[in-house]
């Protein structure tokens, strides 16, 4: 029998769409789970930090923009700050940077989950949800090539299902469920 894998992260990344998506989720989300959230949602490179305001008012959790050189926490969600991109150090610290836009984005999925995956490896639980690009899907197929699990929206249940059938185009997840399914799922992989 396959030895239980231990998870100790959840990447997930959302683009249009994404403000509903990522209220349904994280507001569903139990308290009993404790593992660290870092998240992507493409915004305008002059957005404020509503989107982390407004999802804290919702959360169970600690809900609050990345900051350079943060240590990573259990029980805390961390949002990626409009025009900057979010990374995973391999000391579990987060990391920013305005290097170019990846896919058009800054933040960029790709260049958080492919950073996570490097630190995490097989620890690491991806989440793709609604978007209209293809951004996500290479970080998504790095986690998976280094012993991830990747969850997405289910491209018909998706605001917009680009992002999520782009993945679909270089993997076979291991999830492809509704929104309201996902906490559920969450829950018994930590369990």
């Amino acid at each position: 029998m396959k030895p239980k894998n231990t998870y100790k992260a959840v990447v997930i990344g959302a683009s249009a769409g994404g403000l509903d998506a990522l209220s349904r989720l994280l507001g569903a989300i139990p308290f009993g789970f404790k593992l660290p959230i870092m998240v992507v949602q493409h915004l305008s490179p002059h957005s404020d930090n509503y989107l982390a305001q407004h999802l804290d008012n919702l959360s169970k959790y600690t809900v609050k923009e990345a900051e350079e050189k943060e240590a990573i926490k259990s029980h805390t969600v961390y949002i990626a700050p409009p025009n900057y991109h979010l990374m995973v150090e391999e000391n579990f610290t987060l990391s920013l940077s305005v290097d170019e836009k990846v896919n058009y984005a800054r933040p960029s999925l790709d260049v958080l989950f492919e950073t996570a995956a490097f630190a995490y490896g097989k620890s690491l639980i991806c989440i793709v949800l609604t978007g209209a690009n293809n951004d996500g899907s290479k970080g998504a197929l790095t986690i998976k090539k280094n012993g991830g699990l990747v969850i997405i929206q289910d491209p018909e249940t998706a605001y917009v299902k680009t992002m999520p059938e782009s993945v679909l185009s270089l993997l076979k997840p291991d999830y492809s469920i509704s929104i309201e399914k996902m906490p559920e799922i969450l829950m018994s992989l930590v369990k």
